[in-house]
């Protein structure tokens, strides 16, 4: 990547990936993600589907949040527009509503131009089987919009290696 900020959406699965103690491996690509949003190379979007998220952890994660510069946040609030995108991945069957924050996560970094989606969720977001319909569905109702790029949904330790 090149040395232009990148400006990445981020859900709860990285913000609490700081504590995973049981995979020390994740902990390390943590790290190192937030401190170079500490150091101004990464601004994340977070939106109200993230803060809800966050606001429902344990006080560990809040605070940690909480603490990070909010000159590295760019706030965001779902639209009509990201909702409506979300709920044409759970009409295409790709997720299914019981999981429509994950879409709505999508959908928003869809809408915003995100640089990227980091999550390590393996499931329903950085699955290599989804992650195609999800793009099919965004050009399907014409996303990327002229002069954006088509969205990337990737795990943390991959951002950091092609960041890096």
């Amino acid at each position: 990547m090149n040395g232009k900020i990148k400006r990445v959406y981020v859900d709860n699965s990285v913000v609490s990936g700081m504590f995973d103690d049981h995979m020390p491996e994740r902990v390390a690509y943590m790290k190192l993600f937030w401190q170079a949003v500490i150091d101004g190379k990464i601004k994340i979007i977070a939106s109200d589907v993230l803060r809800d998220e966050v606001a429902a952890a344990p006080q560990h994660v809040r605070e940690f949040f909480a603490s990070l510069p909010e000159s590295q946040i760019e706030q965001i609030v779902s639209t009509d527009e990201s909702n409506d995108l979300a709920a044409q991945y759970v009409d295409a069957k790709v997720i299914t509503e019981k999981h429509m924050n994950d879409c709505k996560h999508i959908a928003i970094a869809t809408i915003t131009n995100a640089d990227a989606v980091v999550s390590w969720n393996c499931d329903d977001m950085v699955n290599p089987n989804k992650i195609p319909k999800y793009i099919e569905i965004n050009e399907q109702h014409g996303y990327p919009k002229e002069g954006y790029k088509k969205i990337e949904i990737v795990t943390p330790d991959k951002f950091m290696e092609d960041y890096l």
